[in-house]
């Protein structure tokens, strides 16, 4: 049996903070099969863009060939934040399904609530708080380590 794809999202987390990366994972999953993966990479490769969302996104429409992920879902270990909210839009994904909510950074329940905006192109379902406490934990222990 596979693993989950929000089990896999933990572990590309775990995988960004040992790389010294604020922990997020993100995993693309279409017709129940994961088809992209990654972690937060904005130290690593040096680009504030390099959130986990747009990489897993980036990575899921090069995997199907196109830049509409229609029938794709993302789980993520955080809420997502404006400029991720904005690409899961644009990329048409059907379901966002996060751990942590970020009320200082997110734009999903928090913030701007990006999809509920006129100006949304496209709102996916969303389903928010699943694991929270262990990423909330994990986020919590990494940001405690480096103060």
């Amino acid at each position: 049996m596979s693993e989950d794809p929000m089990s896999r999202a933990f572990a590309r987390a775990r995988e960004a903070a040992a790389a010294g990366e604020v922990p997020v994972g993100a995993v693309v999953t279409f017709e129940g099969r994961v088809i992209a993966s990654a972690g937060n990479r904005t130290l690593t490769d040096r680009d504030p863009t390099a959130h986990a969302e747009i990489l897993a996104i980036r990575e899921a429409a090069r995997s199907l060939g196109s830049e509409r992920l229609t029938g794709c879902d993302l789980y993520v270990t955080l809420e997502p934040c404006c400029m991720c909210a904005g690409a899961i839009s644009f990329a048409r994904l059907r379901r966002v399904y996060f751990a942590a909510p970020d009320p200082k950074g997110g734009a999903v329940d928090h913030g701007p609530r990006f999809f509920a905006q006129q100006t949304c192109h496209h709102a996916p379902e969303v389903y928010g708080g699943i694991r929270e406490t262990e990423a909330a934990a994990m986020l919590r222990d990494f940001f405690r380590e480096r103060r």
